[in-house]
């Protein structure tokens, strides 16, 4: 059975916001503290003590974890119930606010608790941090921290985790072969739906589908590879979109994902949104593009492919086909329909394409 998206959207974020900070705050003793103990007199030169590095280290480093845990909650409620309500501008600013009074609420609590068990003689008075020249030149290298973790969430929520390290260390500089399965995910009667709800509404309920699939496909090991207008084009490595039949249960989740604000949808636009996706996989290269906006790339008869089945939907008044070749490697069964053998355009060689039926 599936894990709840939140749940695991919430782990997700706590993974890495611990892991980052963690290291930031490691790093920070070795940067401030390593090879120079008698410089660690506290914050406060009055009451200096002279301590081993493997304090300033350890305070550092449960800091780092502390903070970590409670910006992933913060984040992660950010990211739930704020993200769509406020501009980034506005969304970032509330997210600083809540971490800079999350880092008072830990460093207040955390270094006294420390202070107890070694001979860190400092002032603990009300209001001793505003006061304490350490405590801001922290804050600054919190908020420098705090934009190269954006970035990195940024590129990684781009590219996908495995696909943004490998892109790092320069993996697809030359074309590297890959088995990867592909769904092109279309709006059906996109036309008829702009021409009456005009570009900005339009455009509007273009952006409440596509959030609702994201909502979605963390649960089934999916990247989004692109938008392309009002469709999505979806990727899996062959066996993560085999497994479980990721690659076609996706669907059929982003489906109930939809039904369930169905009531919202007819509200606010009159209309419910109805997809269709095309299904194929195989061998393909993938290889870095670009100089001054740098892509992944997909090259071959695949993607080729992907599309023209979901072409076909049409035709055959059907929500999802997919190829024989995906249909034969499913790790589960699923009841199916054999459409034909087909030559889809621009192809020398026939297709065999199937139909799925659901389950009642």
């Amino acid at each position: 059975m599936k894990h709840n998206t939140s749940s695991k959207q919430f782990f997700k974020l706590i993974k890495q916001s611990v892991l980052f900070w963690t290291v930031a705050f490691f790093s920070f003793a070795i940067f401030r503290f390593y090879g120079l103990d008698d410089d660690f007199g506290t914050l406060n030169e009055q009451n200096y003590v002279y301590l081993n590095f493997s304090v300033p280290l350890l305070i550092c480093t449960v800091i780092g974890l502390t903070l970590g845990i409670l910006y992933g909650v913060i984040d992660f409620f950010h990211e739930k119930y704020l993200i769509k309500k406020y501009s980034l501008g506005l969304g970032i600013l509330i997210n600083t606010t809540l971490h800079f009074i999350a880092t008072i609420i830990i460093l207040n609590s955390i270094i006294p608790i420390f202070s107890f068990f070694y001979p860190l003689k400092f002032d603990f008075n009300f209001g001793w941090l505003i006061a304490e020249k350490g405590f801001w030149a922290l804050m600054w290298y919190i908020a420098l921290c705090s934009l190269v973790f954006s970035f990195l969430k940024i590129a990684i929520e781009r590219f996908g985790s495995g696909v943004f390290m490998k892109i790092l260390v320069g993996h697809y500089k030359n074309p590297k072969e890959e088995e990867r399965i592909f769904m092109f995910l279309d709006l059906k009667d996109s036309t008829t739906i702009a021409e009456k709800l005009g570009h900005y509404k339009y455009s509007k309920f273009i952006q409440d589908a596509f959030y609702d699939l994201n909502k979605v496909i963390q649960d089934y090991n999916a990247d989004i590879y692109q938008y392309v207008g009002d469709e999505a084009v979806l990727t899996w490595h062959y066996e993560k979109g085999l497994h479980n039949n990721n690659c076609l249960a996706v669907f059929f989740a982003f489906e109930a994902q939809r039904e369930s604000k169905k009531s919202y949808y007819l509200k606010k636009y009159g209309i419910f949104p109805t997809f269709k996706a095309g299904l194929h996989g195989g061998t393909l290269m993938a290889a870095e593009v670009g100089f001054i906006k740098k892509e992944l790339a997909y090259h071959g008869d695949v993607i080729n492919t992907s599309a023209r089945i979901q072409a076909e939907c049409n035709k055959h008044r059907v929500s999802l086909l997919l190829s024989e070749k995906i249909l034969n490697d499913l790790t589960k069964n699923v009841p199916s329909r054999f459409l034909g053998s087909i030559l889809l355009k621009g192809k020398q060689h026939n297709v065999n394409i199937h139909s799925i039926l659901k389950n009642d």
